[in-house]
């Protein structure tokens, strides 16, 4: 837990407000880079495909690395593809302070998504060094590996491999579609670097993202302060009946998977309807997939997400409660679950911080939790941690239409600028080890 010299209250901010006044990013600048990178792997309808270890993901890396040592940054690369690029503070000493995010996307992604994170946390290495500041903490602006997870499942990997979550040996071995492992992947654009790791730590982690989600639009709020993250929960699903002739098998003998399948996601979205989660059937292979078949296999994803863990547990049962009714019938039913992820609750002194922020300039905001997964719910595990969210039009993304202002982008920037100076001047020394 971090140390402010005033406790989680928002410390002194008049003095805050002083310190933050001449340190203004150039939203011009910051709009021009996500523009440029979007270039990166573009695609015809606007959005971008940059998979995670690919040749487009290699020159957008390049294309950071460049830009990040252009101002005096030292960029390190761990044995992940994690990339950090270090700024120097007044005490070396201190931990840095970490800003970032990462730079893959969907095969159809956005030009946001993740990217205005890095990009933001770029244009606030030049604000500070067009105007010769310097914060008594070092900062570390940082490109996680793999957060997406389209290519190599699962998602959020580098991060979760630099918080302990994962081993080194499992994400190694993980494998494409065409069966090349992210060892492979790291060797052949030349980004698995020598850097131990998790060997990186830091004082405390800040992540601007877009909402991916209609709240703040909605609530006409330009900025997110992110108490945490919810608990999910993937699953599989088997649904297992009998093939037969659609034109001879009587309505009443026939062991239809597909029926009870969609029995099944109705059911879903009542559970997570009656305690106020969320729940999504994304994923489902029907066999033999033949218009004259009555499908006798189904096998499909379910995932439940809640802001705690108790109801979670709660729709868990609920689910399983539900198979087992529909198991009853003519047709079988398996589920397993595949992964979890508890409800992370960021660190208080630095979601104070961010609200601290927001309000210095005066942006509409509230507080929420996020309902996707991200880098700094791994990260929380290992330092104090907090996001900071900004409107997406109508909540779209992972989607080539996925949209965001110049004036946002700009005020998330600003919020993410100015929470890193608030916490620097309240924290009180090094983190403990």
């Amino acid at each position: 837990m971090s140390e402010f010299a005033g406790g989680t209250g928002d410390t002194d901010l008049e003095g805050e407000l002083h310190v933050m006044g001449n340190l203004k990013i150039d939203a011009d600048r910051l709009w021009g880079d996500l523009m440029e990178t979007a270039a990166i792997g573009g695609t015809a309808k606007g959005g971008i495909r940059r998979l995670a270890l690919s040749e487009e993901d290699r020159r957008v890396r390049d294309w950071f690395r460049t830009r990040c040592e252009a101002l005096g940054c030292s960029v390190t690369v761990d044995g992940m593809g994690n990339m950090f690029a270090v700024r120097p503070g007044q005490d070396p000493e201190l931990e840095p302070i970490a800003i970032g995010s990462h730079l893959d996307t969907q095969p159809t992604g956005g030009k946001f998504d993740g990217v205005l994170g890095v990009l933001a946390g770029l244009e606030i290495l030049r604000t500070l060094e067009a105007t010769e500041f310097r914060t008594r903490h070092p900062l570390v602006l940082v490109n996680w590996t793999n957060e997406e997870g389209a290519r190599f499942s699962p998602a959020m990997l580098g991060s979760g491999v630099h918080a302990g979550k994962f081993d080194a040996a499992y994400a190694y071995g993980r494998e494409d579609a065409d069966g090349i492992s992210v060892e492979t992947a790291l060797d052949a654009i030349g980004y698995r670097g020598g850097e131990p790791v998790g060997s990186m730590r830091f004082a405390a982690m800040f992540e601007l993202h877009i909402e991916q989600g209609p709240i703040l639009e909605d609530e006409e709020r330009l900025i997110g302060i992110v108490e945490g993250v919810q608990g999910m929960r993937w699953f599989d699903v088997v649904v297992e009946g009998r093939e037969s002739h659609a034109g001879s098998t009587p309505m009443e003998t026939r062991r239809d998977a597909l029926v009870v399948a969609a029995d099944l996601i109705g059911r879903v979205t009542a559970i997570a309807t009656a305690a106020g989660g969320k729940g999504t059937v994304g994923h489902l292979e029907v066999e033999p997939n033949s218009r004259n078949v009555v499908p006798g296999t189904v096998r499909m994803s379910v995932d439940l997400r809640h802001e705690d863990d108790a109801q979670l547990d709660a729709m868990t049962a609920a689910l399983e409660q539900q198979i087992a009714r529909l198991g009853e019938g003519p047709v079988s039913l398996s589920l397993t679950e595949i992964w979890r992820n508890p409800v992370v609750p960021f660190d208080a002194d630095c979601v104070s911080a961010v609200a601290a922020a927001a309000e210095a300039s005066g942006y509409p905001s509230r507080r929420l939790y996020s309902g996707a997964g991200h880098d700094a719910a791994n990260v929380a595990a290992v330092a104090p941690t907090a996001m900071i969210f900004i409107p997406c039009r109508e909540g779209l993304s992972h989607n080539e239409a996925e949209s965001c202002t110049l004036e946002e982008c700009a005020a998330g920037a600003q919020t993410l600028l100015d929470a890193v100076l608030i916490y620097d001047r309240r924290i009180e020394g090094a983190q403990p080890a």
